[in-house]
């Protein structure tokens, strides 16, 4: 397990999908819940590093573990996830702050995903807002976007919600090239490319 958390974690950071100590990372294993310690770095991670709690209430030092534990914690009650990815990366949280939803333009965005939700929320980190928006939104999509903030990437694996993650970013940043190409001609020509 710690290799699988170390593998994402590192990936993550040289990705740029995260600065030194940001975001986090959690799996189930049944009615317990592995994540990420707070303010840990994905790049670094040891055993310390992981904290396990219930998946229904707390039962170890959970001062310990990522403020996002209440995020994970409704995903997992509220979804068939088995593992979370939650990043920052930096393109699709620019696109996060002018589009209600991202809408990839490239054929393996358009493949995968064809539009990620992005949630707007008051209080965006660690919130019960962001809690249920999240889990509602999880069970019909494999990620979205927190406006402003973040992705919150789910799967069956860890390396399965990290490909959501780094998609997203992919496509994230072919829509900003061709709207810095041309952005008028080109965006009003591709705004509709997802749906061939």
């Amino acid at each position: 397990m710690l290799k699988a958390f170390q593998k994402i974690g590192r990936e993550l950071f040289l990705q740029g999908l995260n600065n030194s100590h940001s975001g986090n990372l959690s799996i189930r294993q049944g009615d317990r819940i592995f994540i990420t310690r707070r303010g840990s770095m994905l790049a670094n991670l040891t055993e310390e590093d992981i904290i396990e709690t219930g998946i229904e209430k707390n039962d170890s030092n959970i001062t310990l573990a990522s403020t996002e534990i209440i995020v994970h914690r409704a995903i997992y009650q509220n979804t068939s996830a088995l593992a979370i990815v939650h990043c920052h990366p930096p393109y699709a949280i620019a696109l996060s702050l002018i589009e209600d939803d991202i809408i990839p333009i490239d054929s393996e965005g358009c493949y995968l995903f064809r539009k990620v939700p992005v949630l707007k929320s008051e209080y965006t980190i660690g919130s019960k807002e962001v809690a249920k928006g999240a889990s509602k939104i999880l069970k019909k999509y494999r990620l979205l976007m927190i406006k402003g903030h973040g992705c919150i990437a789910i799967g069956q694996l860890l390396e399965e919600a990290y490909q959501w993650a780094s998609s997203l970013e992919h496509s994230s940043k072919i829509i900003y090239i061709t709207r810095t190409m041309k952005p008028d001609f080109i965006y009003k020509k591709t705004k509709d490319y997802h749906k061939w």
